[in-house]
């Protein structure tokens, strides 16, 4: 049997219905809501992690005294420490049962829970690592969405593709997510982002290990609920994260890890770009103070300059746009032992199948 063909038969072994999913729900302010989200939470999930964020409504009591289902376990937290602190407080305790895939979902009713198959299946047949909610795929689901929300996540979108690598991957605040328990337990969740640029920074720490991240097209319901994000102050801070990020990534991606011709094209661009500003405006202030017009060859050196360096900047964004990870790594990074024997013992078995090639 062909390498890819063994990879198939663990692929079909490990589908949705042998694997266990968890739910993590961050839980703030969310008292008339989450009642009803986790009532739609379908069979296929095993195991449902509300985490109490030290909500002032005591979401965390009105679930522990309200919901009987023996699949929810309400985790508390004494103090606030934001969505992403809730998420990896979830993260951790489905990790530590033993969970194979893990959704995390919110508890607004923003989230429809029916469509936590559509979110585990790629993952599941080993089609991807990580998959996230795009409201943007459909026209007819986001003329409903306010149009601040819409600037904002294009914007914000634009800002993740750079600082993450991920070209293809559109609507990045979106917390509709699952990721397999092989990539999750290789990512540091002390290091991701607590507040509300977790999502964005789980891409970029998902970039570092070059997990295959999809887009699941979905749909948002707005109602009554109330965002804590403050945009002007969110502006800021997402653009200085963002640019950290970015500076990591190329680091990282293109000096550290490897270095090849996309490297030099990216120094050569950024050398050239800045020594036509710097040579031309010095060149314009001599030229403007002296009274003296610029001789053309020097206008040539300055222009050219330019020009060669936003083709070599060019020339290195194609090639990180191509570079988008393609194939799921969460095999290579599956950390159970246990797991991995089956896995092994399974191929073996269709090896020795009589008729198998």
């Amino acid at each position: 049997m062909t390498w890819l063909a063994r990879v198939a038969t663990v692929s079909r072994d490990n589908s949705a219905n042998t694997m266990k999913i968890a739910v993590v729900i961050p839980c703030y302010r969310v008292h008339a809501h989450i009642i009803d989200v986790i009532g739609r939470i379908g069979p296929c999930v095993t195991s449902i992690y509300a985490v109490d964020d030290a909500c002032p409504e005591k979401s965390g009591d009105l679930i522990a005294g309200t919901i009987r289902d023996p699949r929810v376990r309400v985790l508390r937290h004494e103090f606030n420490q934001g969505v992403g602190g809730a998420v990896m407080t979830g993260y951790r305790a489905a990790l530590a049962d033993g969970a194979d895939i893990v959704v995390k979902i919110d508890g607004d009713g923003q989230m429809d829970p029916a469509l936590v198959p559509r979110f585990v299946r790629p993952i599941a047949e080993g089609y991807a690592d990580y998959t996230k909610g795009n409201r943007f795929f459909d026209v007819a689901s986001v003329r409903p969405m306010p149009a601040v929300r819409l600037i904002g996540n294009a914007g914000l979108s634009f800002l993740s593709k750079l600082s993450t690598g991920y070209w293809d991957v559109f609507d990045p605040a979106n917390g509709f997510t699952a990721i397999h328990r092989g990539v999750l337990a290789a990512l540091p969740l002390e290091k991701i982002s607590s507040r509300y640029f977790f999502e964005s920074d789980m891409l970029f720490r998902l970039g570092t290990l070059r997990a295959r991240v999809l887009d699941i097209p979905m749909r948002a319901v707005y109602g009554d609920e109330k965002s804590g994000l403050r945009v002007r102050h969110a502006a800021a801070e997402f653009g200085i994260k963002h640019l950290r990020n970015l500076s990591k990534r190329i680091f990282y991606n293109y000096f550290l890890r490897n270095f090849s011709f996309a490297s030099i094209e990216l120094i050569l661009g950024i050398l050239l770009l800045a020594f036509g500003f710097i040579f031309g405006g010095w060149k314009w202030i001599e030229s403007a103070s002296s009274g003296v017009t610029a001789s053309a060859g020097t206008v040539m050196i300055a222009g050219v300059s330019i020009i060669l360096g936003l083709q070599f900047l060019l020339a290195f964004l194609s090639f990180d746009m191509s570079s988008t990870p393609k194939d799921s790594v969460w095999r290579s990074l599956w950390l159970d032992p246990e797991q991995e024997d089956m896995s092994l013992l399974r191929m073996q078995d269709q090896e020795k199948a009589p008729g198998k090639l």
